[in-house]
């Protein structure tokens, strides 16, 4: 009789690792605290629920390592990516979807899969028996985290994530604010019409800094310590690095034309993406932060267009949880002091949706091939895959380890024959290699 895999934890990483094994024929029980243990980060009980961005990221698989992770997850038969395509919104080049139906489509799917059952409890001690994959995320619980801290006899570490602001489209302004994607990017009008545009003066633009230096923010409680991931940080604690930071980062107004004044260049623009397939809920991009509720609402609505904005949903912060990876995990992500148990998703110190949920889609296989009596190889590490896996599992350097998202430069460098090649042609180089490396690793498993 076939073992059975437990996964720990229903977000992207657990709800991937849950599909692969349970479709490799694995007896898979599937273990979430939530709804009967709340976050204060999330809002439902589904799997898969994204309480952050909307936003996959870049979807070019030619010239993007997030987008060729993206389709590398497709030929491997990803769940999370399936469900993202199924109910995609428009953005330019990025692959956005409709939170809700994402979640609950992926939700469906898992409780109909006859291989899958499911427990709601909170686990609290690491087993000393049996297979297990925990994917708890970054919220996982103190009394967890303290046993995973006990067994691998390492420190906690730990930053801070944000979360930026949603805002109901019927109260932006758009006499003001306008629709284009940076650089009309996109193959459709929609698409090259995704995102709202808010425009700044130099004087609205340095009014909303001084503003936002001085908003009441939320405090770290006594005996914390936090280092912010620079792929999600704070609008405040960029702004306090230097007072042109955020003009030259989530508020750069480059590749936009104010359609109500072609002729004037803005300061700084505010970007909104669509949140909802029905056009009702647009989060403001890059605009993560640890302001106070009452502080938000009065420094957002300072924005042009913004000035009557009533909000879905402000910003937040939470603790993001994550191991010492390269120094704990071997390369079948299994703990070293503890070979039972594999760990997979933000916790291991990937950072991002698709980041997460390709480290549980790799676990799930993995764990599914040691049930099974064999051993499957991690993909080379000229795949996104393959590239980040290594990272996290003795690539990086262990003293200075933080969270990564997948980039060209976790890739082993491509051999520039015929002379020094431009970017665009030398990316594409990475993922057509990328390309045939992983449908190598794919066919090995036939």
């Amino acid at each position: 009789m076939t073992q059975e895999l437990h996964i720990v934890g229903g977000g992207m990483a657990g709800s991937e690792a849950a599909w692969q094994a349970a479709n490799a024929g694995i007896r898979v029980v599937l273990h979430e605290m939530r709804p009967k243990v709340e976050t204060f980060a999330h809002q439902t009980g589904n799997f898969a629920e994204m309480v952050c961005s909307n936003s996959f990221r870049s979807d070019d698989d030619e010239r993007n390592a997030v987008g060729q992770l993206h389709w590398e997850m497709g030929a491997a038969n990803g769940l999370i990516m399936e469900m993202a395509r199924k109910h995609r919104l428009p953005a330019g080049g990025a692959l956005a979807v409709d939170r809700e139906a994402f979640s609950h489509s992926v939700t469906e799917a898992l409780r109909g899969h006859e291989n899958i059952s499911f427990v709601e409890e909170e686990v609290t001690e690491l087993p000393s028996s049996g297979h297990w994959i925990f994917a708890t995320g970054p919220l996982t619980s103190e009394t967890l985290g303290q046993a995973i801290r006990e067994a691998s006899g390492e420190e906690r570490l730990a930053f801070f994530d944000a979360i930026a602001p949603i805002v109901y489209a019927e109260t932006i302004d758009m006499s003001v604010a306008w629709r284009q994607s940076r650089y009309d990017k996109g193959e459709t009008e929609e698409e090259r019409t995704a995102y709202i545009n808010c425009p700044m003066t130099k004087d609205e633009y340095e009014a909303f800094i001084d503003a936002l230096l001085a908003a009441d923010k939320t405090e770290f409680h006594e005996g914390e310590t936090a280092g912010y991931f620079d792929g999600c940080l704070p609008i405040e604690v960029m702004a306090e690095r230097g007072r042109e930071t955020l003009r030259h980062g989530p508020m750069k107004p480059v590749g936009l034309t104010n359609a109500h004044d072609p002729q004037t260049k803005a300061y700084a623009v505010v970007q909104l993406r669509r949140d909802n397939a029905l056009g009702t809920l647009y989060n403001i991009v890059g605009f993560q932060t640890k302001m106070r509720y009452g502080a938000q609402a009065a420094v957002f609505r300072m924005i042009p267009g913004l000035k009557q904005a009533k909000f879905a949903r402000l910003g937040g912060i939470h603790r993001n949880t994550f191991i010492n990876s390269p120094t704990l995990l071997d390369a079948q992500m299994r703990l070293k002091s503890h070979p039972n148990l594999r760990f997979a998703g933000q916790i291991t110190g990937v950072e991002g949706y698709v980041e997460s949920a390709a480290m549980g889609l790799l676990a799930g296989r993995m764990a599914a091939a040691e049930l099974q009596g064999r051993e499957l190889p991690p993909p080379g590490p000229d795949t996104a895959m393959g590239a980040l896996v290594t990272h996290i599992t003795g690539g990086a350097e262990a003293k200075t380890f933080q969270p990564m998202n997948v980039n060209f430069g976790l890739f082993p460098p491509i051999d520039a024959k015929g002379g020094r090649r431009g970017r665009k042609d030398r990316y594409k180089a990475y993922t057509d290699r990328a390309k045939d490396s992983f449908n190598q690793w794919l066919e090995g498993q036939s």
